[in-house]
């Protein structure tokens, strides 16, 4: 039986098919919410989660042979995805000081140079704490975490409950904004 006869099955109250659909989609499902998600025990929560849904789904006859099963399941995973990611999202945004006001960082510890360059790079750094408050919140977040608190990508991607790849994406963004910014009020950004 293929498995759209399997899930039609199912619905008319063969549990054996189910276990069989089980069987055949389970580690292809696993391995795609692993690899999304990049974490095994949270990939493990959400596997039980997407066959919760989709047993409640095919008990209230939701399930139709319009596709086939493999690709509906994995759209019910996505889903489940995102919904947690929507309910980590706001969660842990840091907020670096009243304002976003970045004054109080040293910027000592990220920039070596003699005392000429001193000026310019703390010119530089004065441009870049502004230009930072045009940031969205998530960007902004990521730039502060990286460079003036010098986390790692994996600690930033842990504090913030986002993927690695969320967090780099979110800081190639804030740098491809940052020198949008920069052009744009012909601002100079290079550091000595």
């Amino acid at each position: 039986m293929t498995d759209e006869e399997l899930a039609l099955s199912y619905i008319d109250g063969n549990n054996r098919a189910f276990d069989l659909l089980l069987s055949r989609n389970q580690a292809k499902l696993f391995s795609y919410i692993v690899f999304v998600v990049h974490d095994r025990d949270l990939a493990e929560d959400i596997f039980q989660e997407t066959f919760v849904k989709v047993i409640t789904k095919l008990q209230q006859r939701k399930y139709t042979t319009s596709g086939k099963f493999g690709a509906w399941i994995m759209r019910i995973a996505h889903n489940v995805i995102m919904d947690w990611y929507r309910e980590q999202k706001s969660d842990k945004i840091v907020e670096p000081t009243l304002e976003n006001d970045l004054s109080n960082i040293s910027d000592g510890d990220i920039l070596d140079g003699n005392i000429e360059n001193e000026y310019v790079n703390n010119q530089v750094m004065s441009d870049v704490r502004k230009l930072m408050n045009f940031l969205p919140a998530p960007q902004r977040e990521v730039v502060y975490m990286r460079f003036f608190q010098q986390l790692s990508f994996k600690e930033i991607s842990e504090t913030t409950n986002v993927s690695i790849n969320t967090a780099l994406g979110r800081m190639r963004y804030a740098i491809i904004n940052l020198r949008r910014m920069a052009k744009e009020y012909n601002v100079a950004l290079q550091l000595d």
